[in-house]
């Protein structure tokens, strides 16, 4: 077998190793952020919630200025009417050609009945106002109050929870005894309770929400600061003479980015269903004030009869609710060090 093989000097050299390319990097690098995007992308379901919470977004400011008719103008001359949309109206399979049902079962064209001549893309409710414009409007109302409820608890979280768990001692025992006193009341009775003092309105709800909403993000932050203390970062800045706030604040906080993040989105969605749920018993917001949970309250008293006034405000309470969650699940995968593959 030997003397089939053609061995030669050439085959025995060394091979050549350029030492500029020995230590090339092939792809480059990436820092934290970048590196949790990439992640990101990965997880489906989380990309396209949050293309379909951008559209949101942007058609709750959008939205209301599409449609010819204001969202608190009210013509009862025309309430209560189905959906209707230019070049929907002849597809009989989708609900869009003005039609209702009778409580025999026949149907019949609203729009031909009572001879209106007008197009409402989400119908009228039982004041004549569009509700197109009033479920765009509502869902800016709603993710206001939101955005706002989640920025103020994460402020208040982050601040308490970083001191209380750097200060540590006394001052970290009576702080989170004052957290647990205001967990062991119940959510709803001082929310309820300051709408009551203060009367409803979106300022009231944003403060009502604000009670008790920062007490979780506070003690995660707590806990993250009491893992950091006695880090190598940490002694180093303090060896090099930081003060404690900066320490805190411009160390610490900026590692936990990931959870504060996490724990933000998480609380949106939460303050979303909370603040429909008030609107929905008639805490929330007033007439002519409009949220998605006003709507739904307004639509259940008539479901029976215009099931769509109750529909599309629930449907888009879903959304907003199934979408934040599985952005923050997927933020969750990419940012958390522990969830990591």
């Amino acid at each position: 077998m030997s003397k089939d093989l053609n061995l030669t000097k050439d085959m025995f050299a060394p091979a050549h190793i350029d030492p500029s390319k020995s230590e090339k990097i092939a792809k480059p690098s990436l820092n934290f952020w970048q590196d949790s995007w990439l992640r990101v992308r990965k997880n489906k379901g989380a990309v396209v919630s949050m293309i379909i919470l951008v559209i949101m977004i942007i058609m709750a400011f959008v939205g209301p200025m599409i449609t010819p008719y204001d969202y608190d103008t009210q013509n009862t001359k025309h309430n209560n009417l189905p959906p209707r949309i230019q070049g929907l109206e002849n597809v009989h399979w989708l609900p869009f050609d003005g039609t209702l049902t009778r409580r025999d079962g026949n149907e019949y064209n609203a729009y031909e009945i009572r001879k209106v001549d007008a197009y409402y893309w989400f119908g009228t409710d039982n004041l004549g106002r569009d509700q197109f414009a009033r479920v765009w409007k509502g869902t800016q109302v709603s993710l206001f109050i939101a955005f706002m409820a989640a920025l103020i608890d994460m402020v208040i979280g982050v601040a308490y929870g970083a001191i209380s768990g750097y200060i540590g001692g006394r001052t970290d025992s009576i702080m989170q005894r004052i957290i647990e006193i205001i967990v062991g009341i119940p959510n709803l009775i001082v929310v309820v309770l300051m709408i009551l003092v203060l009367k409803p309105g979106i300022i009231p709800i944003i403060i009502a929400l604000t009670i008790t909403g920062w007490t979780s993000m506070a003690r995660v932050v707590r806990a993250q600061v009491l893992k950091f203390k006695g880090q190598e970062f940490v002694l180093a800045a303090k060896t090099l003479g930081a003060s404690d706030s900066s320490i805190i604040f411009k160390h610490m906080i900026p590692n936990m980015f990931g959870v504060i993040i996490i724990n933000t989105m998480f609380s949106i969605p939460n303050a979303i269903f909370f603040e429909a749920f008030l609107s929905f018993i008639g805490l929330g917001l007033q007439e002519p004030h409009a949220s998605l949970g006003t709507l739904v309250n307004s639509g259940f008293k008539s479901m029976i009869a215009f099931p769509y006034q109750m529909i599309i405000p629930s449907i888009m309470i879903a959304v907003i609710m199934v979408c934040f969650n599985l952005v923050a699940d997927g933020l969750r995968d990419a940012l958390d060090p522990k969830m990591r593959d």
